[in-house]
């Protein structure tokens, strides 16, 4: 070896090991000024209230204020693109849900890859939406809903927080399951949709249950079943679903947090480090409970395989059920 290779080899080692060095103090140092995180979604509704108490939690095992900053708008796409499009380096991340995903099927004009251009971080929760109507609308159970449904094919409305929504496209699928016919309603945003299903401007919707719990109990909404796989333990002699008719429906809003694309893995690491912790206290555990939501922690690896299995489900979903953009 001549000894200008070996001194280009020496130069070549120098640098790796410095740039390692700068990886491994960047991961040490992190976050060294405040974490922004763009949740999709308005303030107030199923998924930015449980993201909420968890940003508040990891604010202060990081050291450094984690900012929720809420971008509603078209199907959870306007907050995502805006993450797609920032720099990796930790102090922008993107709190998702199905809705993620589901915009990936439904919007044919996206300028990112729900995927490609995004690290997966972590998941943190999963909530059951539950499928209510307005007490001025004469059924008490799912069946009977359905039977009012094929007496009036397409004449009976039902809300949703938007185009390409979980509540969208959770009420599309039991639909399609029942055989049945609704009439879309798409509102900006999950709190404007409760408020016209509680004043009766609307007779159905599938809001999360944090956000109606009260209103049910208060008899201002009536509670016809759960869109998980089991009862929720704050309505419990509500139905699933399932039970109340609808064999094999099943759909819950899962939340988790993705990075840019590139995001280096020493933050991913950090994050999930901390969430972990989070994840296995009784404090959030009990928290998360109060607004209907379970504690569901998946690292990147996990996260990043059921983010791809979901992506097929809902594109299945989406191409089976005819939802689209209205």
């Amino acid at each position: 070896m001549s000894k200008l290779v070996r001194i280009s080899v020496v130069i070549a080692g120098m640098l790796s090991l410095g740039g390692a060095a700068v990886s491994a103090a960047h991961a040490q140092n992190y976050p060294a000024k405040p974490v922004r995180v763009i949740v999709p979604f308005s303030p107030g509704g199923a998924a930015d209230v449980p993201g909420r108490i968890l940003m508040s939690r990891l604010s202060e095992s990081l050291g450094q204020q984690v900012i929720v900053d809420n971008r509603p708008g078209a199907g959870s796409t306007i907050g995502a693109e805006i993450v797609s499009k920032s720099t990796a380096d930790g102090y922008t991340l993107l709190m998702v849900s199905n809705t993620h995903l589901i915009g990936a099927a439904i919007y044919k004009t996206l300028k990112y890859d729900a995927t490609a251009d995004f690290t997966p971080v972590l998941q943190f929760g999963d909530a059951p939406n539950i499928l209510v109507v307005h007490p001025s609308l004469p059924v008490k159970s799912v069946k009977e809903l359905i039977a009012m449904a094929k007496s009036k094919p397409g004449q009976i409305d039902y809300a949703s927080s938007g185009n390409g929504s979980s509540q969208h496209l959770f009420t599309a699928l039991f639909t399609s399951m029942a055989g049945i016919s609704m009439n879309h309603v798409p509102y900006k945003g999950s709190g404007q949709a409760r408020a016209d299903l509680v004043s009766g401007q609307i007779m159905v919707g599938v809001p999360g249950i944090a956000s109606v719990v009260q209103n049910i109990k208060d008899g201002r909404l009536r509670a016809l079943g759960v869109t998980g796989a089991k009862r929720s333990p704050e309505l419990p002699k509500v139905p699933t679903i399932a039970e109340a008719g609808v064999k094999g429906y099943e759909a819950t809003l899962w939340l988790g947090l993705l990075g840019p694309k590139g995001l280096s893995a020493e933050v991913v690491t950090r994050l999930n480090s901390e969430v972990a912790k989070l994840a296995k206290s009784s404090e959030l555990e009990q928290l998360f409970r109060r607004v209907g939501t379970d504690v569901a922690y998946r690292a990147p690896q996990e996260w990043d395989a059921f983010l791809k299995s979901e992506r097929q489900k809902w594109a299945k979903v989406v191409k089976e059920t005819g939802a689209q953009v209205n």
